[in-house]
């Protein structure tokens, strides 16, 4: 498959395809040349790049999407899965906080000139 059916496939532009490749997002087992040096994609490379997607909406970085990819230990992997709920537990915090304030405003309870100075 080449890079314009696997772009319409995942709703990914080329130029992704080729950032992911040039971080090594997409292992050499996805990817070989055809007879005119052209990109050819296994079948299953849509899959696999659905779950980036998901991986990277779910808030992990490049850098931590290439250590869940590589050949790290498991219990590497495990601690940066929990390091990110950790970090989502702490947005949630601040987020409830942030929301609680907005509704103060409205309600009347909190001075909306001081809110936003």
């Amino acid at each position: 498959m080449k890079a314009n059916e696997v772009s319409r496939l995942t709703g990914l532009p080329i130029s992704t395809l080729r950032f992911y490749e040039r971080n090594e997002l997409i292992p050499e087992p996805f990817i070989s040349r055809d007879e005119h040096n052209y990109r050819v994609y296994r079948e299953d490379v849509v899959a696999y790049l659905q779950d980036l997607k998901m991986l990277l909406a779910l808030g992990f970085t490049i850098k931590e999407l290439s250590l869940l990819i590589s050949e790290s230990s498991t219990e590497e992997k495990e601690e940066l899965v929990r390091d990110k709920i950790i970090h989502i537990q702490k947005m949630e915090k601040q987020m409830k906080a942030s929301k609680a304030l907005l509704r103060e405003v409205l309600e009347g309870k909190a001075n909306f000139q001081t809110f936003c100075r």
